[in-house]
């Protein structure tokens, strides 16, 4: 039985998370995001105007909806910038959970694993419930566990690129080693990416760009939607053991033979 993400205090039903950055249009936006499942949206402190009015306040279209929101520190390069925005996001949303991102390389988008922890504790020590966006790394993953995060956040390929997950194996291995949530985020690019995921015992996706630059955001949405669910299930169900040697499916005892002399 599958009873959910669970994030600090917030238990999702939906494993699938759904950034709000550059959709074609607010009502493409919203549809995207109801035929997604989700029930967790991350939003951009700049993007939030959490007291202004009208149909263009984005964050009270996802309250009357009952979409929970999780604001980022995205652009921040220094723990001191993370910590600050952060600290205004709480301030802003009423919220105390932090998608938390420093970057350190202007290129690759990467993140700056130094700046990240330091950051990460300060926001633990700090009461927030942290959800980090890092590398692939093992160790710093480790780090980031027993700093305190409620989950950590690898990404499957440079933010942005559609590329899907390039090294299964690193996946597996922080994985088998920590016991928070694993949430994949970044490069994700179509639901066979999403599907792969939680078929490596992943417990969450977060997705932006391969939903919002799709040909039709709101199918894609709906296809990693169920993907998820396939992932998910094909995880929890146990796939068989690969193998080199071939084995026949059908057994050969009873099988029809030509009588000898015929």
């Amino acid at each position: 039985m599958d009873n959910g993400l669970k994030l600090g205090n917030l238990t999702l039903r939906s494993r699938v998370l759904l950034g709000t950055a550059r959709y074609p249009s607010l009502d493409v936006l919203l549809a995207a995001i109801e035929a997604s499942g989700t029930g967790l949206v991350t939003v951009a402190l700049r993007r939030v105007g959490a007291t202004g009015a009208g149909t263009e306040n984005l964050y009270a279209l996802l309250a009357e909806r009952g979409i929970a929101v999780l604001p980022n520190t995205a652009g921040c390069r220094t723990a001191r910038e993370a910590v600050l925005t952060a600290e205004l996001a709480r301030e802003a949303l009423e919220v105390d959970r932090i998608k938390l991102e420093v970057i350190g390389d202007e290129e690759t988008l990467l993140p700056d694993g130094e700046e990240l922890l330091s950051a990460a504790r300060q926001l633990v020590q700090a009461g927030f419930t942290v959800l980090p966006y890092t590398t692939d790394d093992v160790v710093l993953a480790q780090k980031l566990q027993d700093a305190g995060c409620a989950a950590v956040m690898p990404l499957a390929a440079p933010i942005g690129t559609g590329l899907g997950i390039r090294d299964p194996m690193r996946l597996q291995m922080i994985r088998a080693r920590i016991t928070v949530p694993i949430i994949v985020d970044a490069g994700l690019g179509t639901a066979s990416d999403v599907a792969m995921a939680f078929e490596l015992g992943c417990d969450g996706v977060l997705l932006n760009t391969a939903v919002a630059r799709a040909r039709d955001p709101v199918r894609m949405a709906r296809a990693v939607r169920a993907a998820a669910d396939a992932g998910r299930d094909a995880f929890l169900a146990g796939r068989m053991p690969p193998q080199f040697r071939a084995e026949s499916a059908t057994a050969l005892e009873g099988r029809i033979r030509r009588a000898s002399g015929s």
